[in-house]
């Protein structure tokens, strides 16, 4: 298994890992803080890889179906297995995810609180998010989305400590609210990875977030479309 560094620090740029298999234009590493997609509904990381004077560029990431991250690179010319490799993370790809994944956090606590709306479908890119809700409990769902878009600019401005921590899985899953997807319950896993807004939300989670609701600046919504009666869209960004 692939050690996950960006759950352990979702700010680590660059990193060393060692090489444990090379498929065509691939890579596995032993570790990496690149995140793959479409892990938590995130965009992949891109950025390079680098081993004895040579350089790769990483344009994808990937969870394959035997679950493991295999990072993709433009160029044939590969580290051998054993080889040490550096990792460059795209740092400003990676911190807009960052930003619009722990702002989507927001909108689905203020959301589900409310109205019990469950989210039903979603992705985070760096330009953009979209999250689709289940809000067949509320005839006006435009006027419900906007409400929790002007809420969670709010809760950002307050500038709340976003805490990461590990809890057993049965000790996690007694908290309320915590799994906020319809229909699906974090892996089979013994410890659960949570993330908490403190008063505002909390989560299992996988994936990397901003260390303070400060920096998430101001969400602004794109656009609101209908995709089904349990499946209303709101797409969103954030500036500056």
């Amino acid at each position: 298994m692939t050690e996950l560094l960006y759950q352990k620090d979702s700010y680590l740029r660059e990193f060393t890992a060692k090489v444990v298999e090379t498929r065509p234009s691939s890579v596995v590493l032993d570790r990496t803080a690149f995140h793959p997609r479409p892990s938590g509904g995130l965009a992949n990381d891109t950025g390079m890889l680098e081993w004895q004077g040579k350089r790769a560029r990483v344009t994808d990431v990937y969870i394959d179906s035997d679950g493991v991250i295999v990072h993709v690179l433009d160029s044939d010319m590969l580290p051998e297995p054993g080889i040490e490799v550096r990792g460059i993370i795209d740092w400003d790809r990676r911190y807009r995810m960052m930003r619009l994944h722990t702002a989507s956090h927001i909108i689905a606590a203020l959301l589900f609180e409310k109205y019990g709306a469950r989210v039903t479908g979603g992705m985070i890119e760096p330009d953009k998010a979209k999250d689709d809700f289940d809000l067949s409990m509320v005839s006006d769902w435009k006027s419900a989305l906007r409400w929790a878009v002007e809420e969670a600019n709010q809760v950002a401005s307050r500038c709340i400590e976003v805490r990461v921590y590990r809890l057993p899985r049965e000790e996690a899953l007694r908290i309320p609210g915590l799994v906020k997807l319809a229909g699906r319950l974090p892996p089979e896993v013994e410890v659960l990875r949570v993330v908490e807004i403190p008063g505002v939300d909390v989560q299992a989670d996988g994936g990397p977030h901003v260390g303070n609701t400060c920096e998430i600046g101001t969400i602004k919504i794109l656009r609101l479309e209908s995709k089904g009666r349990k499946r209303r869209r709101i797409y969103y960004t954030v500036e500056p």
